[in-house]
């Protein structure tokens, strides 16, 4: 069990599923007292909240008052996860407006809407750790990707702000990149397709949702005490 010092309470946005719901997972494992964070997956959040001995909290984060309200419901965080997040895989002249807007809405605006609801009690008890679950195409970018690549190029930007305003109220703030998943996100792509992938992967496979969730239970935790401003890849190699 990590040692977690004054961190107890966790809220993870997208936890329902996929890197959400690892995180989840690790982050009870050692200790944490674990909020399920979700918009549509109500009986995948609700079997995982039983499964793990924490609560699920529904809300759309793309909603500011909606995010406000699931932390307001979280009551006291000390860890923030900014998980929730969709992908949008596309030529760029065929990305209509609403579908560029609603992508940033939810990968972007989402994870602005629950840091700025939760950094006020952050700052208030001088603890807390915010973690973006980022992409390697926001370092990268991504070809057919370039929305999706944006609204994560973002995050890192939010990242490498925030660390500096909010570290001398003891708040950390770090983001990880993952690379290829092996996650629902990654049903469009066929065997043969990802075998393709896992072989330009210098590590010789594709990632898992744990590889990703044990770096984020590292970082969460006291052991990781002195790093901040960081976006760490996770990502076996793969570079785009």
């Amino acid at each position: 069990m990590s040692d977690l010092g004054a961190l107890k309470t966790a809220l993870v946005t997208g936890g329902s599923r996929g890197i959400g719901a690892a995180i989840c997972r690790c982050l009870a494992r050692d200790g944490w007292r674990v909020l399920v964070g979700y918009y549509r997956s109500e009986a995948r959040a609700l079997a995982l909240a039983r499964e793990i001995g924490g609560e699920a909290l529904g809300a759309d984060v793309s909603d500011p008052g909606q995010a406000q309200a699931m932390v307001d419901a979280a009551g006291e965080i000390d860890l923030l996860v900014c998980c929730a997040g969709a992908a949008l895989p596309a030529q760029i002249q065929d990305i209509g407006d609403e579908a560029w807007r609603e992508l940033f809405a939810l990968n972007t605006d989402g994870a602005f809407y629950c840091v700025r609801a939760a950094v006020p009690g952050m700052i208030r008890r001088r603890r807390g750790c915010i973690l973006f679950i980022s992409s390697v195409c926001g370092v990268y970018g991504s070809s057919c990707e370039s929305a999706y690549a944006a609204t994560k190029g973002a995050l890192n930007s939010l990242t490498l702000s925030l660390y500096k305003e909010l570290g001398p109220s003891g708040i950390r703030v770090n983001a990880i990149a993952p690379g290829f998943i092996d996650t629902d996100m990654a049903a469009a792509y066929s065997p043969e397709e990802k075998a393709a992938i896992a072989a330009d992967t210098p590590l010789g496979r594709l990632g898992r949702p744990e590889d990703v969730a044990e770096l984020a239970a590292f970082l969460a935790s006291s052991r990781a005490g002195f790093i901040t401003g960081q976006i760490i890849g996770c990502d076996g190699g793969f570079r785009l």
